[in-house]
């Protein structure tokens, strides 16, 4: 007899059996999954063997992770940004230069290699930070949303689901005209950004987001029409925020306030709102975060690249403000160094051990970084949940040895993202056995996409 969901009725389409899961607080040995209607249907436990036609996932499975922030096109940066010295405002100069030689095309390309390493990384969900709207010199393509949608199709194809975060980027710093590199970015007033991002659409892989670049883009009488836009569609809204201190003293200059308390008199904090980096802040601007349960995504691994130094992220989740993870710039995609990173570098700072455990590290590597992009359903293994899980392997080099019920740990603080075997998007199998079922050399992907740029 064919099962089926026990509230829509859908049929099940998948059963997966799984060596160990991690269940949110334990691992689990041998449990089996049901999809759904690309959810999941139903768990069981204690299941010793694989039942008859599902599919075996050998290693620990987890949620999906989430990859809450990201700008796709910096992955053609990667090693290009290493030679030599510099600061970030050096950086910003090469990345300007990759930006100026995309086309949708091209950028679809990118993105759709790009998505693909994510996947293979156990990254089932994005969020894109997406702020490349127009073609070079600022004239809208015919298409006003063609990169936008680039991105869009680029994730559909590499199968993990998108929040595309369409960004207000309107200014080159406070009091500033947009330079000729930004012009691609800018639609000179909040207004017209609302107009042109109201004609993007979802689906069922895709959520519509909002993004302010930062305080120093977006002019402060202007911050207002970006947090209503988002606040009437109940969508998501992330900001970069205070990742320099140079961002912070001229701020100070324009404002006479800080970055984060300017948001918050313009209206921007708030649950729906996530804060990227949140690097250099006061006492005021933490406690202005966590009383509005305003969240945080660090991306350690970018910052510090960068070498923007290291985000108060324990004082703020302290404060109340939920922790997410992203990949960034790309200096690596990998979920698991971002957690492990966040403890690490806490560690560096206070000579302290043990502020996350693994669970709380794999929970902003998941649950809250999903919640973060619009999914506040998504990074559990529960009945009812979208059915994205990733599979880490436990006997490669890396994370042989510890015994199965300490798998969380050896996750989070040995594995890597080559040791990801299997991820599965609303109940699909996108990789098996550590290949891609979709795209079927994902090196030559990028190195194809990346060379185009720098040929």
């Amino acid at each position: 007899m064919q099962l089926t969901h026990r509230t829509t009725g859908a049929p099940v389409t998948a059963t997966y059996w799984m060596d160990h899961a991690w269940l949110g607080t334990h691992v689990e040995p041998g449990v089996t999954l049901d999809v759904a209607g690309g959810r999941i249907a139903g768990i069981r436990t204690g299941v010793e063997a694989p039942p008859h036609g599902a599919t075996v996932l050998r290693g620990l499975t987890l949620p999906g992770l989430a990859n809450a922030h990201s700008h796709a096109f910096h992955r053609a940066l990667r090693a290009t940004v290493q030679v030599g010295s510099g600061t970030f405002w050096t950086w910003r100069e090469l990345m300007y230069r990759t930006a100026a030689k995309l086309t949708p095309d091209t950028y679809f390309d990118l993105a759709r290699a790009t998505y693909a390493e994510m996947a293979l990384a156990g990254i089932t969900s994005v969020g894109e930070f997406h702020y490349l709207h127009h073609a070079p010199g600022g004239t809208p393509y015919a298409n006003p949303n063609a990169m936008g949608e680039a991105l869009i199709a680029a994730a559909a194809e590499a199968g993990i689901r998108i929040t595309l975060l369409d960004t207000a980027y309107l200014a080159a710093g406070f009091g500033e005209q947009p330079n000729r590199h930004q012009l691609r970015f800018s639609d000179t007033t909040a207004e017209a950004w609302a107009e042109r991002a109201s004609l993007l659409k979802g689906d069922d892989h895709t959520l519509i987001g909002a993004a302010v670049h930062s305080v120093r883009a977006v002019p402060a009488d202007q911050l207002a029409t970006v947090a209503r836009w988002a606040e009437e569609r109940d969508a998501p809204l992330h900001v970069h925020l205070s990742e320099q201190t140079a961002e912070n003293d001229a701020c100070r200059a324009a404002h006479g306030r800080t970055p984060t308390r300017l948001l918050a008199d313009h209206g921007v904090l708030g649950p729906r709102t996530t804060g990227i980096h949140n690097t250099h802040l006061t006492e005021e601007d933490i406690a202005l975060l966590g009383s509005s349960t305003t969240g945080t995504c660090m991306c350690p691994t970018t910052e510090r690249d960068l070498a923007d130094g290291i985000g108060p992220a324990a004082a703020l989740q302290k404060a109340g403000s939920p922790l997410s993870l992203g990949s960034d710039s790309h200096a690596v995609i990998d979920l698991f160094e971002e957690a492990r990173a966040m403890e690490l570098n806490e560690r560096l700072r206070t000579h302290v051990r043990g502020h996350w455990t693994a669970a709380a590290l794999l929970r902003a590597a998941s649950a809250d970084g999903h919640a973060a992009l619009g999914r506040p359903d998504a990074g559990v293994l529960e009945p009812g949940a979208p059915a994205d899980l990733t599979t880490i392997a436990l006997d490669s080099v890396r994370t042989a040895g510890p015994v199965p019920r300490l798998a969380a740990e050896t996750a989070v603080f040995a594995a890597s993202a080559a040791d990801v075997r299997h991820t599965v998007v609303a109940g699909r199998h996108i990789v098996r056995d550590g290949r891609h079922t979709r795209i079927e050399d994902v090196p030559r992907a990028l190195a194809t996409a990346i060379a185009a740029l720098h040929g």
